[in-house]
C-alpha cells in the first residue's frame, strides 16, 4: 500500500533526473527562515505535496523503527556534537535518505543491498560518534 501511495503521487521515477527533484516535489528543500531584519536558520519549504511528504514521514518512522541502517542514523543525527536534530527534523533527513535509497534501487534496477545504504563518510561519521 505504502509503495502504491508513494507511486501514485510522484509517478513514474525514472522520469526525475536526480533524488533531489523528488525532495523538492515532496516539499523537502531547504528555505531560510527570515522576516525582516531577523533571520532563524532554515526550514523546509513545505510547497511541494503534503500527501507525499506525509507519505514519506510515515516510512520512515517504520523504516526508524524495523530497518537498523536508518536506525543508525537517525540516532546519530539525534546524538551527534555537532547540531543535533530534533526527532522530527532527524524523521526529515531520514525521509530524504529513504527517496534517495528508493530513487537509485528503481534507476538501476537493483534489489536493496543494507551495506549501500550509508556511504562510507556516513559510516565513518557514526563510528566516531560511538
Amino acid at each position: 500500500m505504502t509503495a502504491a501511495s508513494l507511486l501514485g503521487e510522484t509517478g513514474d521515477l525514472l522520469r526525475f533526473d536526480h533524488p533531489r527533484q523528488i525532495s523538492k516535489l515532496a516539499g523537502y528543500n531547504l528555505v531560510e527562515d527570515s522576516s525582516g531584519k531577523s533571520k532563524s536558520g532554515t526550514i523546509i519549504s513545505k510547497r511541494g505535496r503534503k500527501n507525499l511528504r506525509s507519505i514519506l514521514y510515515r516510512i520512515a518512522l517504520v523504516m526508524v523503527a524495523k530497518n537498523n541502517e536508518m536506525k543508525e542514523l537517525y540516532q546519530y543525527l539525534k546524538t551527534r556534537k555537532d547540531n543535533p536534530l530534533k526527532k522530527k527534523q532527524a524523521l526529515v533527513v531520514v525521509s530524504k535518505k529513504i527517496i534517495n535509497v528508493i530513487y537509485h534501487l528503481v534507476k538501476k534496477n537493483m534489489e536493496y543491498k543494507p551495506e549501500l545504504v550509508l556511504g562510507e563518510y556516513r559510516k565513518n561519521q557514526i563510528r566516531q560518534a560511538a
